[in-house]
């Protein structure tokens, strides 16, 4: 609980901070942000794919595991970048302290075509390597579930790590990310 607590200030600072750093009002369409809500007013609506070039990166992840007798590492931090090149989809990779507190490494793509409101909600689609009772370490494709939001220079993806097995332990996963153009 106390973990949880602490990840949870440390989202709500998060939140804060992309507050106090956009000026603006919220970034026009062509920032990557997902496009208005059709006019019939719908909240949920398909996001209009449109070319854009933004480079992201982030710090790695936080991640509540739903295994909580298991002492897992859910400080899951180390090294990714996020290269958006459409409103839709964008491609990931980095470095980063697992569940088992092995290195892993990841390299993959976000497709999300999908947005309520300015969430936009899709998959990160990619292949894994670190997890020891996984392919004894080796290489796996995986799919998860992701919602993202961007506010100005900051953002949030939140994804889903469904558990497989005893070989991969499910969490929910925090990824605060920064703009760098």
């Amino acid at each position: 609980m106390r973990k949880l607590q602490q990840w949870m200030r440390l989202a709500q600072a998060g939140m804060i901070l992309a507050g106090l750093s956009c000026t603006a009002a919220h970034a026009e369409s062509d920032t990557g942000a997902p496009a208005a809500p059709a006019a019939s007013g719908d909240l949920f609506h398909m996001i209009d794919s449109q070319p854009i070039s933004e480079l992201w990166v982030n710090p790695g992840f936080l991640s509540y595991h739903w295994q909580r007798d298991l002492n897992l590492n859910g400080d899951n931090f180390g090294p990714g970048v996020e290269y958006r090149f459409s409103t839709v989809a964008s491609l990931t990779a980095g470095e980063f302290r697992n569940s088992d507190r092995v290195s892993s490494k990841y390299v993959g793509g976000y497709y999300q075509p999908f947005a309520i409101g300015d969430v936009r909600l899709g998959a990160a689609i990619g292949a894994f390597d670190g997890y020891p009772k996984m392919k004894n370490g080796s290489w796996f494709l995986a799919a998860i579930p992701v919602a993202s939001y961007d506010y100005g220079r900051v953002g949030l993806n939140l994804s889903f790590v469904p558990s497989y097995q005893n070989r991969l332990y499910g969490a929910l996963s925090f990824q605060f990310k920064f703009k760098i153009f």
